[in-house]
């Protein structure tokens, strides 16, 4: 059952959403809803338009038609300003600042409590790095800073542009397991990936493909579309053949996928 019917309401809605920039169509079209307390994620080559996306949801991307609202607001409205954290590709904290110092600031600015501070840090696992300059740390390391500001104030949806990169395997699993634990709580997340195997980890998973939505349903579903069973090949034989996805239960908005179809495996 999808929240639009027990009267909840979904947490992001997307509505033919186009974004043109420089004469390039980089959104065309695009159209779904996030259910509150899931897991999305969003696959597709690079030049997609996962990024874009992305920053529509949170408000900074021009668009060229279209809704995007968010919260039952319109994106970037001011009052979502503590709802919504994003993190970034490229690490967006003070290099000349320690990861404390980082997160005590963003707090303040955020409004989040002085005991956030410690709780983000235990969260992306920094406590040996807490007090080490930004400029000092690795590039994952860098990488869960930001996450760890996104995670200040408690918000209610994460928009995560390919938080993992650069991180060895035992972490990408240890922060997969922080994105279900969130969800279970209620957050709604949307996470970028090149990492198929991470797809096992989502409720649900959208795929772009040249600035189109071509396929939106759960790993299950789009494995029995394409009839394959390896994650990376179902991206690849629907990169390749552009077969669309399954519909979805919500006849207002065609193509979203009811998470408790299949179960949530996060």
């Amino acid at each position: 059952m999808t929240s639009s019917e027990v009267g909840i309401e979904p947490a992001v809605v997307v509505d033919q959403l186009t974004v043109v920039r420089g004469g390039t169509t980089a959104l065309k079209g695009v159209r779904f809803a996030l259910e509150p307390g899931t897991l999305t994620g969003l696959l597709g080559p690079s030049g997609a338009g996962k990024t874009t996306l992305m920053r529509a949801i949170v408000g900074v991307q021009i668009i060229t038609a279209g809704t995007v609202t968010v919260l039952g607001r319109p994106a970037g409205a001011a009052p979502l300003r503590n709802r919504v954290g994003y993190v970034t590709q490229d690490p967006s904290v003070y290099p000349d600042l320690s990861v404390r110092q980082n997160l005590r600031y963003f707090a303040k600015v955020l409004g989040a409590p002085s005991s956030d501070i410690d709780r983000v840090i235990e969260e992306v696992q920094l406590q040996p790095q807490a007090d080490q300059v930004v400029s000092t740390l690795s590039g994952g390391e860098r990488s869960r800073v930001s996450l760890a500001t996104a995670l200040l104030g408690n918000p209610e949806l994460l928009v995560l542009d390919e938080p993992t990169v650069g991180l060895d395997p035992v972490l990408r699993r240890e922060l997969w397991d922080l994105f279900g634990r969130l969800a279970e709580r209620g957050v709604t997340l949307l996470v970028s990936s090149h990492v198929m195997d991470e797809a096992t980890r989502c409720h649900r998973l959208l795929l772009l493909r040249q600035a189109e939505l071509l396929a939106d349903g759960t790993l299950g579903q789009l494995q029995a579309l394409t009839g394959q069973a390896d994650p990376e090949q179902v991206f690849l034989h629907l990169i390749d053949n552009g077969v669309q996805g399954p519909p979805g239960g919500d006849k207002d908005l065609p193509g979203r996928a009811d998470p408790e179809a299949e179960g949530r495996t996060a």
